[in-house]
């Protein structure tokens, strides 16, 4: 229950403290199962029946208190806490199709989400249609008798894609679809793609909702029948959360609407310092009126998040010596921590997409990622400045 409360007085307050010596911060259940008064006890809990804990792979309470403040800021009635954000989408996703079944996703997402669609799918007898660009149109014209699922993500990684959600949403219900959403760019601060229609929401938790870059978590959200469909199945894949992780995420997720602020005001500016820049050939950021995705993105997003996307002049080799002679810029994969961190997918995080495969979906020699973080905003410029500057010398 949410009370009406605004965003960060559910990210403080949001949940049930399992704690009953009146903790102001909640405990840490560091255990792996639980004990029980009597064999009848056992078996109830053993069959998810009344209140209780099992086994810390069945749930635990400190991280049962992550999940609750997360369907409450996700407006999502129920939510399942994973080991990372590949087990979220993997277990979200395997949880809902089958042999014959055909998958429709974008081809520029998250590495690993792509090597699940290309590589692990089609094993198991599921097809997969790549779409190049994330339009409403494209997926419809993807659709077979046999679609099941239309996968988003949006905005998407690293091309920062916009995709209309509650359209794509309303095209899957009418053809029988379900919708999955990867969350993990926008965060809840920024969208709710439940309340556009999408199904089943899935994050990286690791990123924005942990905020330090010093967790690995992913949670899965949607309604309480959906989540209670993909818990069955995620306790066999055994992708369970570790309690401390879950009460790292717990501190991180208190201070996620007042990071989330900065990272949005941040990557604003940083996006239209790097437009105007001659070393740059173009910017991929949903807050640029010139984006084509801008008034799709001020339709369904609140802001337009921390992440953004770059192209420099000169190709493969200007890209790597402008993310070397970064400073206050740190060169590492991962995103959404309060430190800028860059990357360089065609060396990098895109590195296992084949090279004709990342060009056909836009990932270019020059691109360059950036996940923009809290620092104060005129020592970034003046580092991203004098890298781009070291591209002419």
């Amino acid at each position: 229950m949410d009370h009406g409360w605004g965003f960060q007085t559910k990210a403080i307050h949001g949940g049930t403290n399992p704690d009953n010596n009146k903790s102001v911060t909640a405990p840490i259940y560091q255990t792996s199962t639980f004990r029980f008064t009597t064999v009848e006890e056992g078996a109830r809990l053993g069959q998810d029946i009344g209140p209780g804990y099992y086994y810390t792979r069945w749930g635990n309470p400190t991280t049962r208190l992550f999940e609750e403040k997360m369907a409450l800021l996700e407006g999502a009635e129920d939510a399942l806490a994973t080991s990372s954000g590949m087990a979220a989408i993997s277990t979200a996703v395997l949880s809902f199709i089958q042999k014959g079944d055909h998958v429709v996703a974008p081809r520029a997402i998250y590495q690993a989400t792509y090597e699940l669609f290309q590589e692990v799918l089609p094993d198991f007898g599921v097809e997969v249609t790549f779409l190049n660009v994330p339009t409403v149109e494209e997926y419809e014209r993807a659709l077979r008798k046999n679609t099941r699922l239309l996968y988003i993500e949006t905005p998407n990684n690293p091309l920062l894609q916009i995709t209309d959600i509650a359209a794509v949403c309303a095209l899957a219900r009418a053809h029988g679809a379900l919708t999955i959403a990867d969350n993990t760019f926008a965060t809840p601060y920024n969208q709710n793609p439940l309340s556009l229609g999408v199904d089943v929401v899935v994050h990286s938790a690791t990123k924005y909702i942990g905020g330090h870059s010093d967790v690995t978590a992913g949670v899965i959200l949607g309604n309480r029948e959906r989540i209670q469909q993909i818990k069955h199945r995620f306790r066999i894949y055994g992708g369970v959360l570790d309690p401390f992780a879950s009460w790292l995420l717990i501190r991180g997720v208190k201070t996620l609407g007042l990071r989330m602020e900065r990272h949005n005001a941040n990557a604003q500016r940083l996006a239209e310092f790097l437009a105007s820049h001659p070393a740059v050939e173009r910017v991929y950021y949903p807050g640029l009126p010139s984006h084509p995705g801008h008034d799709v993105a001020r339709r369904q997003m609140r802001g337009f998040g921390g992440m953004l996307s770059f192209e420099v002049k000169g190709g493969f080799e200007a890209g790597v010596r402008c993310v070397e002679a970064l400073r206050v810029c740190t060169l590492a994969v991962s995103l959404g921590g309060v430190e800028t961190l860059v990357t360089h997918p065609a060396s990098t995080s895109s590195v296992g997409i084949p090279r004709e495969e990342r060009i056909r979906a836009g990932i270019t020699d020059g691109l360059i990622r950036v996940s923009v973080g809290i620092e104060d905003i005129e020592d970034l410029l003046r580092d991203f400045d004098q890298a781009l500057e070291r591209l002419s010398v």
